[in-house]
């Protein structure tokens, strides 16, 4: 990975992560109905889905990026924030711990924060699995998560009637990129969701060169974590990738 300190003032370093497998996609792969059911409200990780965050975890370590993270920001879903909890931070919590985290090795790091946000939320919608919970319950469930930029407690934003268009994602996505920008961190990780990066991506990189942006934006697997490096608002390159062993599609 390159080395932020070195590159522009206008430069930020953004490391995308899809979350790990849900128990939704499990369902979905088998019979895509399965997306319809309440039973999948809100899917938390799958048991490949906890080791995927474990490879993952591993990857950022070994590689010295959680050192250079400054802020995380995450879906406020309970797949996205179990990803960004379990990967980036290293405050142990009950969730994380029962499913394969060690508290010690945990405490020995420095952590960025994680702050929650609706925009990088999946495409809104009929799936149940795309709705959220309270942010009352989200707070006793991640504590190590910033929700103050969450107006409403309820979800506001999912119907269950009506899908939202692919460009309708996509200019949500350019809005999330347009608040972004304005942050004053220069490398952050972001944790969302797979149709929300891809139509984001293809928005942001329309007027890049063919093969940078068929690289930036092809299908992101679950736990994939893809590297960017963007100037003056747009992508530049894309540093790399970290695909987790058995990763879903």
């Amino acid at each position: 990975m390159g080395d932020s300190a070195a590159q522009p003032e206008n430069a930020k370093f953004l490391h995308l992560v899809r979350h790990a497998q849900g128990v939704h996609n499990v369902a979905g792969a088998k019979d895509h109905s399965a997306l319809m059911s309440p039973e999948y409200f809100d899917a938390q990780l799958s048991p490949l889905g906890w080791q995927q965050v474990q490879d993952l975890r591993n990857y950022v370590v070994s590689s010295g990026i959680l050192g250079k993270i400054q802020l995380v920001i995450t879906s406020p879903l309970s797949r996205t924030m179990e990803t960004a909890v379990r990967v980036f931070d290293t405050k142990p919590n009950r969730a994380s711990v029962q499913n394969g985290g060690d508290a010690e090795e945990m405490s020995d790091l420095n952590c960025p924060p994680i702050l929650a946000y609706e925009l990088c939320r999946e495409r809104l919608g009929l799936h149940p699995c795309d709705k959220r919970r309270t942010v009352t319950e989200y707070r006793s469930l991640y504590p190590d998560v910033d929700f103050s930029l969450i107006e409403s407690d309820v979800d506001v934003m999912w119907t269950p009637d009506v899908r939202e268009t692919f460009e309708e994602v996509a200019a949500r996505g350019l809005k999330f990129m347009s608040w972004l920008w304005t942050r004053p961190e220069k490398e952050i990780a972001i944790v969302c969701h797979d149709r929300f990066l891809q139509y984001t991506l293809e928005a942001l990189t329309n007027d890049c060169q063919p093969s940078l942006r068929a690289e930036v934006s092809a299908q992101f697997k679950n736990c994939e974590l893809r590297s960017l490096i963007t100037e003056n608002e747009r992508v530049v390159s894309c540093l790399g990738k970290f695909l987790p062993s058995d990763s879903a599609n």
